[in-house]
Order: structure tokens, then C-alpha cells, then sequence
């Protein structure tokens, strides 16, 4: 049976004794799952798998997102987080996987954007440059768990509206095209996700507004929600070892990649995502 070591106080543990090139077995992949569901981070080292063996290990946890139109793997269960051309060399700063890779250093959560967002991501390290490009964690569940009484009643019932078009741009004017703003138009998601395992602020990057308020107020709340479920002891952070693979709760976890040398150092991420709140 596989070990499992909590890596952070509130959330997140590791998991060795694992060979995810195979099948695991039910009752293994059930004490996985359990783990998922307690944690909300979980770290595989050392899974030299293959992109399909990868979408295999993910397709367990449910059906698989087709990559959005606009992306690198569009239209396949991938999406592949590269600086890297086609080539082989390391892409220009201007070029779109650069600057989505800047997009992907503000906290967010995957697939907010979609009316049926996404319940779990797995983010394989294929190749990872010397330092930096880490990914780092917040728990939304301890963050809303620690709210004071008067924030937990505001925001009880709150609805965000998140616009993919909107927080691109952001970044970058370039970023997003007006396909892939028709393709992705704003959606209505509560603030706060309620399941099973406890309550959880769901907000992020793409979160543009909330339903009511007008803009300034509006901006000011999910600003400060967004730093207090941040702060340093609701997070872990992740310095990536060459083949480790993550899996994470998109109901329960903000996450962001951290800067690198990504004109001059080289990064090749994949990742599957799984579909369902």
C-alpha cells in the first residue's frame, strides 16, 4: 500500500510507493482517492509516464476536458504548459504559450471559466528548468473555515461572474482572440463551493465581479478574499523534481506557477483535467 506524508499543516501530502505506469488495483486507487478528497494536493515523485498513461491514471477520477480551442493540445484530453517551439528552442517572449505561461503566475483556478468547471487537475513535469517555475497551493477550505462570522454571512450566497476574455487580457491584449472570447462567454459561479469535505471561498483570477455590487466594491471584496485565503499559512508550495506528478481539487485549491528564466531555461508541463464541480 502506498505512504502517505502530509506536507503542509492544513493540506497536501505526499504519495510514494506508487508506479502510476500501471493500473493500480481498486482497493489502492480507492485509498488514493480518499487521500484526494482529505488533502486536496496530492504529490506523485518519480512517474515517468507517457502522456496516454497519464490520461488513463485520470480518467479513473472522472471524464476527461477536451484542451480548449487556442491552447497547445486543443482538442485532445491535453494541455501541454511549454516555453518551448516546435523547433525544439525556447520560444519568444512574445509568443502565445509565453504569455499564457504569465497568465498561469496569477492565482486561479482551472477552468472557472466554463459552466461546468473543472473538479480535478493532474500536472505531469516532463522538464523543468534549475529554479524557479514552482506551483504553489492555497487552500480555499482552511481559508474559509478561518473567516471571521461576519465575512462567512457575506459571502454566503454571493454569485461571481468569471470571463476568461477578461482576465486573459488582462495580461495581455494579445492574448486572448475574439474567437476565443465567443468560444468562452462569462459565466455565473456561487463564491462559495460547498461539498462533502467542507466549505471553500471559489474565486481566482478569472473572477471578474460579483452579482450586485458595483465594480469598485465589487474589485475590492474578491481582492481581499483572494490575499486572505493566500496568506503564507494557507499555502504550500511545491519546488517541482524532474517526473513528479500532482493532482488537485479545483473546488478546494487556488494555485499559480511562479516565475523563471523562460527566455534562456526551458519548461514542459502536461496536464489532464478533470471535468465536473
Amino acid at each position: 500500500m502506498p505512504t502517505i506524508t502530509p506536507l503542509q499543516p492544513l493540506f497536501a501530502a505526499r504519495i510514494s510507493g506508487l508506479d502510476l505506469t500501471q493500473d493500480l488495483d481498486d482497493a489502492t486507487f480507492a485509498t488514493v482517492r480518499d487521500a484526494f478528497e482529505r488533502y486536496s494536493v496530492l504529490v506523485f515523485p518519480g512517474q515517468t509516464i507517457t502522456d496516454g498513461q497519464q490520461v488513463r491514471f485520470s480518467e479513473r477520477f472522472g471524464q476527461l476536458e477536451a484542451t480548449r480551442a487556442g491552447a497547445n493540445g486543443a482538442g485532445s484530453k491535453l494541455i501541454v504548459l511549454t516555453n518551448i517551439a516546435a523547433d525544439g528552442s525556447i520560444a519568444v517572449p512574445t509568443d502565445k504559450q509565453v504569455l499564457s505561461n504569465r497568465a498561469n503566475q496569477i492565482w486561479h483556478t482551472d477552468s472557472s471559466f466554463k459552466p461546468m468547471p473543472a473538479r480535478a487537475s493532474l500536472l505531469s513535469a516532463r522538464e523543468i528548468p534549475p529554479q524557479g517555475g514552482d506551483t504553489q497551493y492555497a487552500s480555499m477550505r482552511a481559508a474559509y473555515a478561518a473567516l471571521s462570522d461576519e465575512d462567512k454571512r457575506l459571502v454566503e450566497g454571493l454569485v461571481a461572474v468569471h470571463d476568461f476574455g477578461w482576465s486573459r487580457s488582462r495580461v495581455d491584449p494579445a492574448l486572448v482572440t475574439d474567437a476565443e472570447r465567443a468560444d468562452n462567454p462569462p459565466v455565473r459561479q456561487a463564491v462559495v463551493m460547498d461539498s462533502p469535505n467542507g466549505k471553500a471561498m471559489y474565486l481566482g483570477a478569472h473572477a471578474r465581479f460579483i452579482e450586485g455590487m458595483d465594480e469598485a466594491e465589487s474589485r475590492a471584496l474578491i481582492d481581499r478574499l483572494i490575499a486572505f485565503g493566500t496568506q503564507e499559512r494557507f499555502v504550500y508550495s511545491h519546488r517541482w523534481a524532474s517526473n513528479d506528478l500532482i493532482l488537485w481539487d479545483n473546488r478546494a485549491v487556488l494555485h499559480r506557477a511562479t516565475p523563471f528564466q523562460s527566455t534562456n531555461e526551458r519548461r514542459h508541463m502536461v496536464r489532464t483535467t478533470v471535468a465536473g464541480a
